[in-house]
């Protein structure tokens, strides 16, 4: 039942601005707290709203001048409510307007059953679902102001169990017990960014995602897991030392860890994990402009390292790292080369060498095997163990990624050729941590990954970026992130990247900076109907019994242990 006790009443307000609202002596300040959902109802539209700033207020100088003592409580109730107030600033997000003589109908019954007027229109189309328009005009004077009900959040954000779209529950408003749900359908349609500072659990939010995103099968993923957070599992923040599930615990059937450490994954107690390998034939100029930096190499270097790709194609690493001075200058003298730049990026390049993951060659294509694990609709993380430097971890991404690229577009041309459903690419979700190294302004349009977020959604591919640092990532790129997952920040130009292209962003910056330290989040963006703010769901074993392999879980051990066996033979042991 919705209580339609009034919170306040509207007092004066724009479209631009928002909407100012002074509260009932019988509300409390202390209540209002900033990114809660309000509801305002006006003579023909309901308004959905949020908090964006509490204010106390005074009817005259004279109370300021001369606040009545601490102990003098009967005084302060007598100003209460006339001479002291207290005021909030709403922003109207989405707005309600029911069928004019549908409501007319359905007003006198209301009229008769002693309900208000407003509230009647609502409540009793309860059955229908509700088309919410974007906000174009504002309630009147003196409309009062709701909290929001269980009916309102779910007219809004829908609900789990929506048999018509792929909805999962992130978390719940920050004062209510219900589910605020994204839709992952709309959520893969469009590259996404999660982002907080360092501590506020942006890797727990991003496995939250990421499961939801596997049990509603509304995409396929491919992992980048820098920090081996992802796979099997995770230590737990908190004072006491303890582990959290990963996403091939979660759903082992369904999701396959390939390593680039093989070591440092099995000490981890990840056995049937396929290794995988890189050779120097799959890297070329471009992945070594994007850790140019890391190699400290210059223009020149990078210049003369085309020169080299041109003249002995693939191989040409090898082939350089076997030149001896006198061959370099031999190449130098008819190739118009600089013999001081390829002696650099020799040198240089010994660095590559020294990756666990780098070979001279590979006998096995391992970048394929990954692309046919993803056809065959399996989820992939890919660990870095002890290669998780910025060289590594940069050079890997980026290689892997060209291939994963390369053959989407293939896909894709040949699907919109043929118009067959059969021949559509499943969508592909790219989960990447420390993207501002890779779509930073100076390297955004150099790296696979700005061309994934800028021109992918074309092709069925979206990024999914995970970064305590938004300012560091291009404008352009910022402004091509569908859904915005905020955790805390506090430095201004974090905050001021976070609402780049974000229609009314500056009424939420002050809900974003209020935000708690744990488990808390705005969401804002294409896959939730408007901003809103939310304690996100745990991530504990009743998640775990909800999202996870449910089949896996009712088979025997008998039937584990065989299934066990398969996959690992499968990959080759």
């Amino acid at each position: 039942m919705r209580d339609t006790h009034p919170l306040g009443s509207v007092i004066q307000g724009s479209l631009s601005k928002g909407l100012e609202v002074r509260l009932h002596p019988d509300v409390l300040v202390e209540e209002m707290r900033v990114g809660k959902f309000l509801v305002v109802q006006g003579v023909r539209s309901r308004f959905f709203c949020m908090l964006t700033d509490v204010a106390l207020g005074t009817a005259s100088q004279r109370i300021v001048a001369n606040p009545p003592e601490p102990s003098n409580i009967f005084l302060q109730e007598v100003l209460a409510g006339s001479g002291t107030y207290g005021t909030v600033d709403l922003t109207p997000m989405l707005m309600f307007t029911p069928d004019f003589g549908s409501a007319q109908s359905t007003n006198k019954n209301a009229k008769k059953n002693g309900k208000s007027n407003g509230l009647a229109s609502y409540e009793t189309n309860s059955s229908e679902p509700i088309q919410l328009l974007p906000v174009k005009t504002i309630p009147g004077h003196f409309s009062q102001v709701y909290d929001a009900s269980e009916r309102d959040f779910r007219a809004v954000f829908g609900w789990e169990d929506d048999v018509h779209r792929r909805n999962f529950a992130i978390g719940q408003p920050i004062d209510m017990d219900v589910p605020i749900c994204i839709d992952l359908d709309r959520f893969v349609e469009r590259s996404n960014g999660i982002f907080g500072k360092s501590g506020t659990g942006k890797s727990f939010l991003a496995r939250l995602i990421l499961s939801g995103i596997i049990r509603k099968q509304a995409a396929v993923n491919l992992i980048f897991d820098m920090h081996s957070e992802y796979g099997w599992e995770a230590v737990s923040e908190g004072k006491e030392f303890s582990t959290v599930k990963g996403l091939r615990q979660l759903f082992p059937g369904q999701v396959q860890i390939f390593t680039l450490d093989p070591e440092s994954t099995k000490r981890r107690g990840v056995y049937d994990a396929q290794e995988l390998y890189i050779s120097f034939d799959q890297i070329d100029v471009e992945d070594l402009m994007l850790i140019s930096r890391e190699l400290n190499l210059s223009e020149a270097s990078l210049e003369n390292a085309i020169i080299l790709r041109n003249e002995f194609g693939s191989s040409w690493i090898n082939r350089l790292l076997q030149l001896s001075n006198e061959e370099i200058q031999e190449f130098c003298e008819v190739k118009m080369g600089s013999k001081s730049s390829i002696m650099a990026l020799q040198r240089k390049l010994t660095r590559l060498a020294e990756l666990k993951y780098i070979r001279s060659s590979c006998p096995h294509n391992y970048v394929n095997q990954i692309l046919e694990t993803i056809d065959a609709g399996k989820h992939v993380v890919i660990e870095f163990g002890s290669q998780s430097n910025m060289l590594s971890y940069m050079l890997a991404t980026n290689v892997i990624a060209r291939r994963i690229h390369a053959s989407y577009v293939r896909k894709a041309d040949r699907f919109l050729q043929s118009k067959n459903p059969s021949d559509r690419p499943q969508p592909l979700v790219i989960t990447i941590e420390e993207a501002h190294r890779f779509l930073d302004p100076a390297t955004a349009r150099q790296t696979i990954f700005g061309v994934i977020a800028r021109e992918m959604r074309k092709y069925f591919v979206t990024l999914l970026v995970v970064d305590q640092r938004p300012s560091g990532i291009d404008n352009e790129v910022m402004s091509q992130v569908g859904t915005r997952i905020t955790a805390l920040l506090n430095d201004e130009k974090d905050i001021d990247a976070i609402f780049t292209g974000v229609s009314g962003g500056q009424s939420l910056r002050s809900v974003l900076s209020k935000l708690d330290s744990k488990q808390q989040a705005l969401l804002l963006g294409h896959a939730v109907p408007m901003p809103v703010v939310v304690r996100t769901r745990p991530y504990d074993e009743k998640f775990y019994k909800e999202i996870g392999d449910t089949a896996w879980e009712t088979m025997s051990d008998a039937a584990v242990f065989k299934a066990a066996e398969g996959a690992i033979a499968d990959l080759g042991f």
